[in-house]
């Protein structure tokens, strides 16, 4: 795993924006004390948040290429916010020989979420929600509830998810609805 990371490492230090790039090492961090905290591979945890977006400064019509060879859904293409995490999973099983599906999960729903998330895909997807360069209105909130619990912060960012979506009259992603319905339900709300 070393070496896949020192190479995943030199991808984004020369593809990423400065910005970008901050953010995922905020991201790392944080999927690591998370991991921690609920007795998660640090390891893995380190290595699915480094890749989380590590195509997310590609061209749209780079990842819309992606999107068209991997065979991803048409719904993705055009938009770079819901296919940046598929196509950096397609890319992690094809170029960097990845096989943990759980990781290759992690990076691929860390923007919806989705049904049944294992607790790597949760970390990830918090992590990526409540890192320290966040600040959005109710980031503080999540970031208590995150290390008490799991599955209570995920439904929360979740619903903020639904809420700002709702509110810019844009559609939501399937598997984000999915997701929030099964915590719920999961939560009995």
């Amino acid at each position: 795993m070393d070496c896949t990371k020192d190479r995943i490492t030199e991808y984004i230090e020369q593809h990423l924006k400065a910005t970008r790039l901050k953010h995922t090492y905020s991201v790392a961090e944080e999927a690591v004390k998370l991991a921690k905290q609920y007795g998660e591979d640090p390891q893995k945890a380190e290595l699915a948040a480094l890749c989380h977006d590590m195509v997310r400064n590609e061209a749209p019509e780079t990842l819309d290429a992606y999107v068209r060879e991997f065979g991803l859904p048409e719904r993705l293409a055009g938009n770079v916010n819901l296919s940046h995490g598929k196509v950096a999973a397609e890319l992690l099983k094809r170029d960097y020989g990845v096989t943990d599906e759980d990781i290759i999960n992690a990076v691929s729903f860390h923007t919806t979420g989705r049904a049944g998330m294992s607790k790597l895909e949760k970390i990830i997807f918090l992590a990526d929600a409540i890192e320290l360069g966040r600040d959005y209105p109710s980031v503080e909130k999540l970031r208590k509830t995150a290390y008490t619990d799991l599955d209570r912060a995920c439904m929360d960012s979740l619903a903020g998810s639904v809420e700002f979506v709702r509110s810019k009259g844009e559609s939501l992603d399937p598997d984000t609805v999915d997701a929030l319905n099964y915590l719920k339900e999961k939560q009995n709300l």
